[in-house]
């Protein structure tokens, strides 16, 4: 999701990415979500479904778009989902922001 600029330093987004999180982060619950797994290095699928009074399909639905813009990543353990934040799509994203 990230690519690193020309200079090598900050990696940077295109306004594609950028806008593709932004729509990611318009629903309310998606960003509490993504709170959620950002306060911890990493988060058990199951401590979110127990967090949240979604199903469980809807949970999954939500964590599906935050990787697809690259916020998160998630690891299977066996038949357990780890998920985890990525700090450095989040800090070019705010950087892009900062540019406006």
């Amino acid at each position: 999701m990230v690519s690193a600029s020309k200079s090598g330093t900050q990696p940077e987004l295109t306004t594609k990415q950028i806008n593709a999180i932004a729509r990611c982060l318009s629903d309310p619950r998606r960003f509490e979500i993504l709170q959620k797994i950002a306060a911890h290095s990493c988060t058990a699928c199951s401590d979110l479904r127990s967090t949240f009074p979604i199903t469980a399909p809807t949970l999954s639905h939500h964590l599906k778009e935050l990787e697809a813009v690259g916020l998160v990543n998630s690891t299977r353990r066996g038949k357990f989902m780890d998920i985890a934040f990525h700090r450095d799509t989040w800090n070019a994203y705010l950087a892009a922001l900062q540019k406006i």
